[in-house]
């Protein structure tokens, strides 16, 4: 029995549809510019058409039409010829030329053919009243599919094998299961194919057409299925025409199909039940928030959230006479006590022609309210040493007192709940006590503690240990009791009395604001010192060991016989040693006083013709194949 219950506890179902808001959302979308684009205008009037809205302006559409249909493009003479045919349905005549739309559409039923333009051609040619080969459609389709298996690419596929004789739907019909299998489960709830929106309603909406037409139920667990209807209901508030349209067509045939329809429910009334207002009300409906016939909703179980406890089981809601969506249940006839039920329901029906899905193990929860009175209210001052014994000032509510105390004494407040429901005491979930100077309005607010062993609440100020929390300001205080809970009709907030305090000390000077809005010293950023520099003597004893290789390769040179005999004086080379002087110059002019970023910069200006003046020399010096003079040794 665990087991069952655990199972009916974590099916998925569905608690959203298609409000009257959502459909004229969509209306407004379908109804946006199509600025001459045959596109926008196919998934425009595809929209009208699955919210049965008349096409407006026919005689722009079939303008739009003649302007911008391309016969020679597949997917523009398909739109043509679906705007036409559409307009046509509607009572309405446009005169354009479709003479070769017959050759053209059939010459896309191809092997080389995506099965985005197959399915134009099989629907354009359907539209038309024009035959086609199914067996060719198949061949053709069956070879698309293997240069594109994607999800989006099978639905092209379903959708034009529902325009096909029976047996040959039903080699697609077997291939449902294996792309159902496909998808992504989110969060055990929802089904998505990757890509998101698209991919997962065409999936979705052309696997039903296809079964419709072969009427052949899908091979998907219904489960999946649910999940699928989640995931769509979860993107209802898209924006653009193109999803919004897959969106539609999707939620459309699974409110409308002979297999599956998913049953929404989900709570109308307020989540709130009291004596007042003791009914429950669940919608039951389908996506697009259509009631249904015949339905019988029965609580199964209601249980109390905090310790579990049934408090009925199987017990019927009945209709509401004034909606045939509506489903109540007056739960205070059970005399539940206050707190939060989670209510799981089961929806069955009598139609024949479709199971519905989503109706077992639906949950909702509710809150039980209650009113709640204060009690026993009981306003004392004592002293701090408990030298005397309190008076105690009884106070009823919504009453008013008065009472005086000063930093010796301490100040008791205490009170009980009472439910008035349950004729007994109860707890809630915050109780303040709240202290306003009257004179600046300054609030100083503590939390009143249940008492141990006790149903009642005590506030305890010791006023002179607490004086800082008022900064020692002395005045009249106005004393307010706050009782509030989910569960309570009623949230209190009492002036109990007003309170003169007595503090020792001055009062305290806020300077908090003073300093907040004051104007701040200015920042400053402060550079590190720089390190102390060696003597003088010392630099120039290394800058002169620096400069001894540099002297003993002219040595070298000299004493090798080194000339620049052969040095060429072309422009290449008197600018290429030019701009080597003019870098090391620069290196030195660094070393000195320049910055990385100065450096940098002349650099970039001396760098770049000292490039192009060394490669015009080196690569002149192969050409001719530059060889050094040989030296004669005596």
């Amino acid at each position: 029995m665990l087991c069952c219950l655990g199972v009916v506890a974590q099916s998925v179902t569905l608690s959203s549809y298609f409000t009257t808001a959502d459909v004229e959302r969509f209306k407004n979308i379908f109804l946006e510019p199509y600025n001459d684009d045959l596109s926008q205008l196919e998934l425009s009037i595809y929209g009208l058409t699955l919210l049965g809205v008349p096409l407006p302006e026919p005689e722009k559409i079939c303008a739009t039409v003649k302007k911008n249909v391309d016969v020679n493009n597949i997917e523009s003479l398909f739109q043509a010829v679906y705007a036409v045919s559409s307009l046509k349905a509607s009572g309405k005549s446009c005169d354009v030329s479709l003479d070769t739309a017959e050759a053209k559409l059939s010459s896309a039923i191809s092997s080389e053919s995506s099965t985005r333009h197959i399915l134009y051609a099989v629907k354009g040619l359907s539209l038309l009243q024009k035959k086609f080969d199914g067996a060719a459609v198949t061949k053709a389709l069956i070879a698309a599919l293997k240069a594109d298996d994607t999800p989006f690419s099978y639905s092209c596929a379903f959708y034009a094998a529902s325009y096909l004789p029976l047996e040959e739907m039903k080699k697609f019909h077997e291939m449902i299961e294996d792309i159902v299998a496909q998808a992504d489960e989110i969060d055990d709830k929802y089904l998505q194919f990757d890509g998101g929106l698209v991919p997962t309603s065409t999936v979705l909406y052309t696997a039903y057409k296809l079964c419709t037409a072969a009427n052949l139920a899908p091979t998907v667990a219904e489960e999946k299925i649910v999940k699928f209807t989640n995931y769509l209901i979860s993107r209802k508030y898209t924006q653009t025409k193109r999803e919004s349209l897959f969106l539609l067509s999707a939620i459309t045939i699974m409110t409308n199909n002979k297999f599956h329809v998913p049953v929404v429910v989900s709570l109308s009334s307020s989540v709130s039940v009291s004596a007042k207002t003791p009914v429950m009300q669940v919608r039951v409906c389908d996506l697009m928030g259509k009631p249904f016939d015949k339905l019988t909703v029965m609580a199964d179980t209601v249980r109390h959230v905090d310790d579990d406890a049934v408090v009925l089981s199987k017990k019927p809601f009945s209709q509401s006479p004034s909606d045939q969506s509506i489903y109540e249940f007056d739960l205070m006839n059970v005399n539940p006590k206050r707190g939060f039920y989670r209510v799981v329901l089961s929806v069955s029906g009598s139609r024949s022609d479709a199971k519905l899905l989503g109706g077992a193990g639906a949950e909702v929860e509710v809150k039980v309210t209650t009113r709640v009175s204060v009690d026993n209210v009981e306003l004392s001052v004592a002293d701090k040493d408990q030298s005397s014994v309190p008076k105690a000032n009884k106070l009823q509510y919504p009453n008013k007192g008065t009472v005086e105390a000063d930093h010796h004494q301490r100040l008791i407040l205490k009170f009980s709940l009472r439910d008035e429901s349950a004729k007994g005491s109860m707890k809630a979930h915050q109780t303040f006590v709240r202290l306003t100077n009257i004179k600046t309005k300054q609030q100083v607010i503590f939390v009143a503690e249940e008492e141990t062993g006790a149903s009642t609440y005590k506030f305890d100020l010791d006023i002179g240990a607490r004086a800082k929390d008022f900064k020692n300001l002395s005045g009249k205080y106005s004393l307010d009791l706050i009782v509030g809970d989910a569960v309570i009709e009623n949230p209190i907030s009492w002036n109990v009395a007003d309170v003169q305090l007595t503090f020792h000390d001055d009062p305290i000077t806020s300077t908090s604001n003073q300093y907040l809005y004051s104007k701040k010293p200015e920042i400053t950023h402060m550079f590190r010192e720089p390190e102390k520099r060696p003597a003088a003597v010392v630099s120039s004893l290394f800058t002169g060991l620096v400069l001894v290789p540099i002297l003993l390769l002219l040595i070298l040179w000299l004493k090798l016989g080194a000339n620049i005999s052969n040095f060429p004086f072309s422009l290449s080379a008197l600018g290429f040693h030019a701009g080597l002087v003019a870098i090391f110059s620069l290196y030195l002019c660094y070393f000195l006083h320049l910055t990385m970023f100065q450096t940098l910069r002349y650099l970039g200006l001396i760098g770049i013709p000292t490039f192009l003046f060394g490669h015009k020399l080196l690569s002149g010096i192969a050409a001719r194949g530059w060889k050094p003079k040989e030296r004669k040794v005596d």
